[in-house]
């Protein structure tokens, strides 16, 4: 088949650098953008903090008629349709460099922290981590050279909740290709037997299974309660996670109140070994991206900005564009051109910043607004239904730039702070036609689950009776979404003895 060329005519939408920049921006946390601004000054010479050595606007330009930056203004660069209908070069794809899921390993805890609130800062003395720990106590027992570095290996797989979930197979395998050590089977599990002997007790199992068994044949108090436990773990672990407790009192002819104090005694054992110590010295924190305070029932907002600092063009840089662009010589034309650009993207950093800013503020106060009634009162059957729409409507904006608005950002307020994205919901009517929200309707189903007869807990049916009876019109299956969305099992393993 032979080979032809041919001409054709699209018609795409690109996105600007600088458009790209701003919904990086836009998207990150507070203590995120800390980090890429800290970033963006270690890369930037020509960006800096405020202070005195910073040029002013007017000390942008190289002369009096062409400034610095050819570039429009950042709100005219958000227009994507070009009047020429011309593509630039140095357009960019957005699917390149948009990705939405880039935050999701931000792990937070509330910190709950006004604004007049004293600011201390708090010494965290970092310690050894658990894995460090472990081999410690490998070190001090006596084995050979092999069987300790089969046990480092071991530590090695180790996950953060205490388990080693790679097969040992695998691992007779790992330790010959990458260690030359020719072992087998049966040695790996004697070393492994030996780790299962540190502490935390449970550390190093393969599943629940082994690691409840270890920590129960570990208690020094080896009572009856102790070895039925253990029995039932070794030998009905199926029909105890499932709760079904007739079967088990039937097998092993002992009545309720024995069945009771043998629960209790696997209740307090511990599932995740690893997770009862610091590892590697990782501490997480989430500052709130909004303030919102209540002064004589009106809700005020304000955006944290405390340890954002003030940016601006390094004056030094500047001055030395000047020089440079009087010069003829070669080489000095190049570092001219290095400089324009570092002050080019300096200047959109910046403005990304300040759009940052101005975005960010335009959505959060209509949210103020849509949901004025619960943030004067903390009431939340005052929540009205929301969704990104309803806010992207009303400030005129696309509804990505609402969620990415809305992403990873929390919000203090005088009753707790929140993820921003749990003031959004749905909307349920009522028996009367009023709209509520189903964050409400999440409190009267957790409610619900709360006061039930845990000997005869509610089966998703007769929740949906329940709510029914109150007025909500909801089906089994939506309360069924609620349920897993709170995180609440089903019926059956919600009974007890």
């Amino acid at each position: 088949m032979a080979l032809k060329q041919s001409q054709n005519l699209k018609l795409s939408q690109k996105m600007l650098p600088q458009q790209i920049l701003l919904m990086k921006l836009l998207q990150l946390p507070t203590l995120a953008l800390e980090e890429r601004i800290k970033e963006e000054l270690e890369e930037n010479p020509a960006l800096e903090e405020d202070g005195d050595n910073a040029a002013t606007e007017d000390e942008l330009n190289t002369n009096d008629d062409e400034p610095i930056s050819s570039d429009d203004d950042l709100e005219e660069s958000l227009d994507l349709n070009d009047e020429d209908g011309k593509i630039e070069p140095n357009d960019v794809e957005m699917e390149d460099y948009m990705d939405d899921e880039e935050l999701d390993s931000y792990k937070y805890e509330v910190v709950n922290k006004g604004q007049d609130d004293d600011s201390r800062e708090f010494v965290l003395a970092e310690g050894i981590g658990f894995k460090e720990t472990l081999e410690q106590q490998l070190g001090m027992k006596d084995i050979s050279d092999q069987e300790y570095t089969i046990g480092t290996y071991l530590i090695g797989c180790i996950d953060e909740d205490g388990y080693i979930r790679r097969e040992l197979e695998l691992i007779v395998d790992d330790l010959a290709f990458n260690y030359n050590i020719q072992t087998d089977l049966k040695e790996v599990e004697a070393v492994l037997a030996l780790i299962h002997t540190f502490d935390p007790a449970g550390i190093g199992a393969r599943n629940l299974q082994e690691c409840l068994l270890i920590q129960l044949h570990r208690n020094p108090e080896q009572t009856k309660e102790v070895i039925k436990a253990i029995e039932i773990v070794k030998h009905h672990m199926d029909e105890f996670s499932k709760k079904h407790y007739e079967k088990i009192t039937k097998r092993l002819n002992i009545d309720n109140e024995d069945l009771k104090d043998i629960i209790h005694e696997i209740t307090h054992l511990n599932p995740k070994p690893g997770s009862s110590e610091a590892k590697d010295g990782n501490y997480s924190a989430v500052v709130p991206d909004f303030i919102i305070s209540v002064n004589d029932g009106v809700p005020e907002l304000s955006i944290n900005g405390r340890n954002l600092p003030d940016l601006k063009i390094n004056k030094e840089y500047v001055e030395m564009l000047k020089e440079y662009t009087k010069s003829k010589d070669k080489n000095i034309k190049e570092a001219s051109g290095f400089i324009k650009n570092k002050i080019e993207s300096a200047e959109w950093f910046i403005d990304a910043l300040q759009q940052r800013y101005s975005t960010m503020s335009i959505c959060m106060q209509c949210i103020l607004e849509y949901q004025q009634e619960y943030f004067a009162t903390g009431d939340e059957t005052k929540l009205r239904p929301m969704i990104l729409k309803d806010i992207a409507n009303r400030v005129g904006m696309d509804l990505s730039t609402i969620s990415r608005m809305a992403n990873s950002k929390y919000a203090q307020t005088p009753y707790g702070t929140f993820l921003l994205k749990t003031f959004f919901s749905e909307s349920l009517s009522t028996d009367s036609g009023e709209e509520v929200s189903s964050r409400e309707i999440k409190n009267i189903l957790k409610q619900l689950i709360d006061t039930e007869d845990k000997k005869s807990p509610y089966t998703d049916d007769e929740l949906c009776v329940k709510l029914n009876e109150k007025g909500y019109n909801i089906a089994r299956r939506t309360v069924a979404k609620y349920r897993e969305q709170l995180d609440i099992p089903v019926g059956r393993m919600r009974r007890e003895i």
